[in-house]
């Protein structure tokens, strides 16, 4: 897989589908999934590089984006306060789509890192077609509202 980084103009070009596939597969909360769905959620959305110390989300801004974090590192601030870390397969951004309201957190890369990039709309349809996404987006908003 080639390395294609983040820009805020254009989506990236597609790259492998075949590896990007494996590659979802391969992390945590997708390796049971199965590929009909692993298909989806690669054909809806686009893998990408993401260089260190880039926000992935803003606190505060509108929802118009999720990740699935592929490989890397990233931290999670709330009003200054570091909140923690994601590890590879958490859904980063879902708690403002499925509430229908700000972001309430801000999502910084440490390092580099892979996500899968869903526009609002790509995230949604997967939610209202695939009940194996929507469950996973179901226990992510549920983890982290409590």
């Amino acid at each position: 897989m080639s390395k294609r980084f983040m820009t805020t103009y254009c989506p990236p070009p597609r790259g492998d589908f075949r590896a990007e596939m494996r590659l979802l597969g391969s992390v945590p909360s997708f390796t049971d999934a199965p590929g009909a769905v692993l298909a989806a959620l690669v054909e809806a959305g686009h893998v990408v590089m993401i260089k260190p110390g880039w926000a992935l989300l803003h606190e505060h801004t509108a929802p118009e984006k999720a990740y699935v974090l592929l490989d890397g590192d990233v931290e999670v601030h709330r009003g200054g306060v570091d909140l923690g870390r994601c590890r590879p397969g958490e859904i980063l951004g879902e708690l403002g789509i499925v509430h229908r309201r700000l972001r309430t957190a801000t999502v910084v890369t440490r390092s580099e890192a892979t996500v899968l990039h869903l526009s609002r709309e790509a995230f949604e349809l997967l939610h209202d077609t695939q009940p194996y996404f929507r469950a996973l987006v179901g226990e992510a908003v549920l983890r982290k509202s409590a």
